[in-house]
């Protein structure tokens, strides 16, 4: 796992690969990735070590407060954690040359989309709708 997080090498001047504009967005955005996974990663591990212990007050609502703050803690480390699980999976496609195609309906992502949201696996005009049906579902 940790081969895929290095940084590609620099081709030679014999085997130097062309990137076209697009892909060296990729690889832009592959770095940004990387670094959003380290660092989500340093405070993760920071805020693990800083949760609250799981310890009885003498008063019910010192102890509701503390349960409060603890459960949202881990609330936010699960969420951070589907986070990473996308931020891997984007970089994947990076690797594998699959990323920037929407998974809906197989046409190519805005670059701007991507640029703003890289662990995005839809297009625009998709993700529009896939909210639309999950609000008319809701009512």
């Amino acid at each position: 796992m940790k081969s895929k997080e290095k940084a590609k090498p620099a081709a030679s001047a014999k085997n130097e690969v062309k990137l076209s504009p697009r892909e060296k967005k990729f690889q832009d955005i592959r770095k940004k990735l990387i670094e959003q996974k380290h660092a989500l990663l340093s405070e993760a591990g920071i805020a693990l070590n800083q949760l609250p212990d799981e310890q009885l007050f003498p008063e019910l609502g010192d102890q509701a407060s503390a349960e409060i703050d603890r459960n949202f803690m881990l609330r936010l480390r699960g969420r951070e954690r589907n986070l990473l699980k996308k931020i891997d999976e984007a970089i994947d496609k990076v690797d594998s040359g699959n990323y920037g195609i929407c998974e809906s309906c197989g046409q190519e992502i805005n670059i701007k989309r991507l640029e703003a949201r890289p662990v995005t696996t839809m297009c625009i005009e998709c993700k529009t709708e896939q909210e639309e049906e999950e609000r008319l579902r809701e009512k």
